[in-house]
């Protein structure tokens, strides 16, 4: 028989009591705030860095310090208010990804996860002395086994050394996703299915450089029962957002959170997002007049994405995300996990903590 308690997560030396991470949000939704909680509780809380200097003065006149100042004192906050596991999310297609490595290792965050992009260059190793790579923990995000197995081998070849951990994220997950429209409802695709291929590429790298690298399993995981699902099935962890976005600690605004509590299923739809991947959102008026075709204008001071092309594009995506947070959903929308719509109150990190170490403990007993 299993065990009834939710495992710990051993990451190198780094230890979480629970192995519970919690997804990064852009923009702004996953900040000091909600990581702080999420690492009180003993999970791995997150800040999101994508579009972190939203909120700063001069983020049209000097963008990537205003990203780098508003990251760091975010990363301080968080510090100040737990002891606990703290990491930081960074897009690999952000047009200052170096950058926000540079301030999340300067920091002294815990981890830095690598999303959205194939993280083939090993950001602290390529861009920084490798004598102030501290103990900070990379760890990429990837939607296939094939990725994974890119990653490790670029790593490998290039570095004589491999992430300390890696995150398949299925296509339940909310927000930018790594599959074509076509994969996202093909059960081929389903976390279920890419899991276990994901170990087996790890395997030989664990016995090549004698370390043990977790997989941790992402996209849809909403339930103590769902983590003992995929801790059955090999994962050392799981990555859970959606489920945290309802709570008091989110740093989202308060009608960003009734857009989850009021949603149905038929509203959870797949997007284009305009830098070319796609996405899972809330339907609302916004979403239904790009769909028509209607463009939103906007300046753009600054490229964020290295992808973007602001003269095609029928929105700008970051500001669209900001608009969100803040609460002001007529210009903009809300990314969302599959399970949004399971959500029907605000509630504290703690009450889910309990709520799901409860569920956990029926799952592993039946």
């Amino acid at each position: 028989m299993s065990s009834r308690k939710i495992p710990k997560l051993q990451i190198g030396d780094l230890e979480a009591n629970l192995a519970i991470v919690q997804g990064g949000m852009g923009v702004g939704v996953s900040l000091s705030g909600l990581a702080s909680a999420v690492a009180n509780e003993g999970g791995i809380g997150v800040i999101a860095a994508t579009g972190i200097g939203m909120f700063e003065p001069d983020l049209n006149t000097n963008f990537k310090e205003a990203n780098k100042r508003a990251l760091r004192k975010e990363i301080k906050r968080a510090r100040e208010m737990t002891k606990g596991v703290i990491g930081v999310n960074i897009m690999v297609a952000l047009s200052d990804f170096d950058e926000l490595v540079e301030a999340s290792v300067d920091e002294g965050v815990d981890l830095i996860f690598l999303g959205a992009g194939l993280a083939l260059r090993n950001p602290i190793i390529a861009s920084l002395d490798t004598s102030r790579k501290g103990t900070t923990k990379v760890v990429p995000i990837v939607s296939s086994a094939r990725a994974a197995k890119l990653i490790f081998q670029y790593w490998g070849k290039n570095y004589n050394h491999v992430p300390d951990a890696v995150v398949i994220e299925g296509p339940l997950a909310g927000g930018h996703l790594g599959f074509k429209k076509e994969q996202i409802d093909d059960p081929g695709y389903m976390l279920e299915k890419l899991l276990p291929d994901v170990i087996s590429i790890i395997k030989p790298y664990e016995q090549h450089y004698n370390k043990s690298i977790p997989v941790i399993a992402a996209g849809g995981i909403y339930t103590g029962a769902d983590i003992h699902k995929f801790i059955q099935l090999g994962a050392q962890g799981v990555q859970m957002a959606t489920r945290f976005v309802t709570t008091h600690e989110c740093d989202a605004s308060m009608e960003f959170k009734e857009a989850y509590i009021n949603c149905n299923e038929e509203e959870l739809i797949i997007i284009d997002s305009p830098v070319g991947l796609p996405g899972r959102a809330i339907q609302n008026k916004f979403l239904e007049e790009v769909s028509l075709g209607v463009k939103k204008p906007f300046k753009c001071p600054w490229k964020c994405l290295k992808s973007c092309n602001p003269k095609k594009s029928p929105y700008c995506i970051a500001l669209a995300l900001t608009n969100a947070k803040k609460g002001n959903l007529e210009k903009g929308f809300a990314f969302a996990g599959a399970n949004a719509c399971r959500t029907d109150k605000i509630i504290s990190v703690k009450e889910v903590f309990k709520t799901l170490l409860e569920e956990y403990e029926r799952a592993a007993s039946t």
